[in-house]
């Protein structure tokens, strides 16, 4: 899959245009991907980052980083991808001129986007508007109750299966493998512990079945109230691996609550907890 950052990076051809955020890449995107794939021509996803929301003043946390997201849109059969850097410059753009220079600009003859999109300076312009400039509109109806929003609402109220089913897949958490303090080694379950990106979302406090490099996960979020912690972090003990993953990107799927975040009235008491989360994790299953 080709990545560029402006439109004169992509060589000319007659293109599919799917546009949007595709915050996750959730089943309702790829309900628009698959729209731009049926145009038979060649398939393309227009994108931004960052999030638009952050640049006009919001604030999102996100469900993939970008890196995540031009893997997801990989997967998903797009052959190039226009990543448009977000800012007031690109914000201020009248509709008309983003249509002609990042959308006919890059041979776009067809734009597959959702019903409700919205695009150009102040939202100003619609698909109605894309029709009258001369391009063929797939207009792609929303799936009932399945947006990136919605599913940042379940996975902050910690319901992964229920966001599982709208993304088509577990919700994630990614980063760098970095050392921690050791005390899961020790204890006898050591740990990958997550650098994680600033802006991405991360699940509420507790431990949680998972999956990574092909293999079960005990995923343990949290401040480690056991050893008077104060910094939220994410830990992934590995079942039945213990190589080093040290300056590794990891990518954690979340699959399913085990049990809260607590204090035991002691560190052997903690230790058969942990036993008995990774017993009752080797029985759990991927939800979708």
């Amino acid at each position: 899959m080709n990545v560029a950052r402006q439109p004169a990076e992509l060589e000319q051809a007659r293109r599919a245009a799917a546009v949007g955020t595709f915050d996750g890449v959730h089943r309702g995107h790829l309900r628009v991907i698959e729209a731009a794939r049926a145009a038979g021509l060649r398939t393309t996803v227009v994108t931004f980052d960052p999030h638009p929301r952050a640049v006009l003043g919001g604030t999102v946390e996100l469900l993939a980083t970008l890196e995540r997201r031009l893997e997801l849109l990989d997967a998903a059969g797009v052959e190039d991808v226009l990543v448009l850097p977000f800012d007031e410059q690109l914000a201020a753009l009248q509709a008309t001129e983003f249509a002609e220079r990042m959308l006919r600009g890059i041979g776009a003859e067809v734009i597959a986007v959702g019903e409700t999109f919205r695009f150009g300076r102040g939202r100003e312009g619609n698909l109605v508007l894309l029709e009258e400039l001369g391009f063929d509109v797939r207009r792609v109806p929303l799936l009932a109750n399945v947006s990136s929003s919605r599913i940042r609402e379940l996975v902050l109220a910690g319901e992964m299966e229920r966001a599982a089913s709208l993304l088509g897949r577990p919700p994630e958490v990614e980063g760098t493998v970095v050392h921690g303090d050791g005390r899961g080694r020790a204890l006898g379950f050591p740990t990958a512990n997550l650098d994680m990106p600033a802006g991405l979302l991360m699940p509420p406090d507790g431990v949680y079945a998972g999956w990574t490099r092909d293999r079960l996960a005990a995923v343990s979020i949290g401040t480690n109230p056991q050893f008077d912690g104060v910094e939220r972090r994410v830990e992934a003990h590995l079942l039945d691996f213990d190589d080093d993953l040290y300056d590794q990107r990891l990518v954690v799927e979340v699959w399913s609550w085990v049990r809260e975040q607590r204090r035991f009235d002691s560190v052997d008491d903690l230790v058969a907890a942990i036993g008995a989360d990774v017993e009752r994790i080797r029985a759990s299953a991927r939800p979708v």
